[in-house]
């Protein structure tokens, strides 16, 4: 049964799911502690293990999110779980990556799944969403000159919108016991190209928008000129191989089915775009 009492810590909690996560648990009654490096409850910051005792305290369950842009992070976050499991942390729900079950140990989101996988003093959802549609907005794909330059080909993937992502993790923190132990890959309820996405957002906004599909090597090159670790290059590299090949995710019910609620479709995450702009 669902324990409201119990104090629930949101790290990220200043980004994209995080924050929505620490407003969805509210709005269940259920008390949160926030946790980022600024702007949050408590101070909590990866390369400063000194962080992770005091935003552990008296928690009962955690939203797990790891560094982002890194490559290396599951040492940290073992180190972390290992704290977690000692001051009383009886849940984890990590958001991981779709697809990352088929990526080998070494990869470090690969390597964080298998590290909660073997824990038996907690237990654990695993979350793995397609791409995020506020990619569009905020980050890669948000359209430079009316125009998104990304090398994704003609392949599609079921972008989901991270209100819906956090939804999934909130019914995961707010009655762990009915998940634990759960693999979800959560995706948008259809299939499209970034061209398609291109075409819709056009449509509600008036603006003509374009894919404009660059050559892979030129697009990494440009990201990491552009402030992007190195190393994280061939994460983006391989994040585009996968949709320009035809293996980009595939659109399923499991939102729906975890949430009792329907995943937004792109075409009303563009229209929310536009009435944020009108505002």
């Amino acid at each position: 049964m669902p324990n409201d009492a119990a104090l629930t810590l949101v790290l990220g909690a200043t980004g994209k799911t995080g924050s929505r996560v620490a407003e969805g648990l509210a709005a269940h009654g259920v008390p949160v502690r926030t946790a980022a490096r600024s702007g949050a409850d408590v101070r909590f910051d990866w390369d400063q293990a000194g962080t992770y005792a005091p935003a552990l305290a008296g928690v009962d369950r955690v939203y797990l999110l790891a560094p982002v842009m890194r490559t290396d992070f599951a040492p940290q976050v073992s180190a972390f779980l290992d704290q977690a499991a000692a001051s009383g942390v009886r849940h984890v729900t990590y958001l991981s990556a779709y697809g990352i079950e088929a990526m080998p140990p070494e990869v470090a989101a690969r390597g964080v799944e298998l590290d909660l996988l073997g824990r038996h003093e907690l237990s654990h959802s695993i979350l793995r969403p397609a791409w995020f549609m506020q990619n569009f907005s905020d980050t890669f794909l948000k359209p430079i000159d009316d125009a998104i330059l990304v090398p994704t080909g003609s392949g599609t993937e079921a972008f989901i919108d991270a209100a819906d992502i956090a939804a999934v993790a909130v019914a995961t923190l707010v009655d762990p016991h009915a998940h634990s132990g759960t693999e979800y890959a959560l995706t948008g309820p259809e299939a499209l190209s970034v061209a398609d996405a291109a075409a819709i957002i056009s449509e509600v906004t008036g603006k003509t928008i374009k894919h404009v599909d660059l050559d892979r090597d030129a697009w990494v090159a440009g990201a990491i000129a552009n402030g992007v670790p190195a190393e994280y290059g061939a994460v983006l590299r391989g994040l585009t191989e996968t949709i320009a090949s035809g293996h980009g995710s595939r659109p399923n019910d499991v939102v729906e089915k975890t949430t009792g609620t329907t995943p937004k479709t792109f075409a009303e995450f563009a229209l929310g775009l536009v009435s944020v702009a009108a505002d």
